[in-house]
């Protein structure tokens, strides 16, 4: 697996979904120099641990929105599917109201750059290239600062959810190194004002 961290984060142009519409000029460079990115992937739409996730990352958008924080999240499925399932009542299985982009990554190209696409192309006995897995995005998590380089990645198997609240954390302690330059330890929480 690829580390990311202190590098550049990949750029990347395509269609995203964002609050029921097409931008079909999507990327994160249009945040380089405002805002801080929380780029996150789920292996597939209409699923049953996804909708968790990224539901989870819409009710406490406020809070990221709060630190400045643009959170985008991508898949391997089209934006065709990116919509029927935003149109989709919540009740019925759907994500309806979720408000922050959604990219469709359909060739894959976004998570293999990122490293978080699962399976690999092997050859047959007769020389014929084959993929084996499944070509699906694990659950990976960037945090990306203004500058566009990578601060810190999380990447889980499909079938373990991650912690919005360690995201959140993880936010806060690189706004705080970047603000005050001091290191922030194990378990480090931002202090609460006296």
């Amino acid at each position: 697996m690829a580390v990311l961290v202190g590098k550049r984060a990949p750029s990347f142009k395509a269609t995203a979904v964002i609050d029921g519409t097409f931008d079909e000029e999507f990327s994160l460079d249009r945040y380089l120099g405002k805002k801080h990115v929380l780029f996150y992937f789920y292996p597939a739409d209409f699923s049953r641990v996804c909708p968790t996730e990224i539901l989870a990352f819409q009710d406490r958008l406020a809070e990221f929105e709060k630190r400045n924080v643009a959170v985008v999240g991508c898949s391997t499925d089209t934006q065709y599917a990116h919509l029927a399932w935003q149109l989709m009542p919540r009740d019925k299985g759907g994500i309806a109201g979720v408000k922050y982009p959604l990219v469709a990554d359909a060739t894959k190209t976004i998570s293999a750059n990122y490293d978080v696409l699962g399976g690999h192309y092997d050859y047959t006995e007769q020389g014929e290239m084959t993929y084996i897995g499944s070509p699906l995005a694990y659950r990976g998590l960037f945090l990306i600062d203004r500058d566009g380089i990578v601060r810190h990645q999380l990447v889980n198997d499909r079938p373990l959810g991650r912690s919005l609240t360690e995201a959140l954390r993880m936010i806060d302690a690189l706004q705080h190194f970047e603000k005050n330059g001091e290191a922030c330890p194990a378990d480090w929480e931002e202090p609460t004002p006296a």
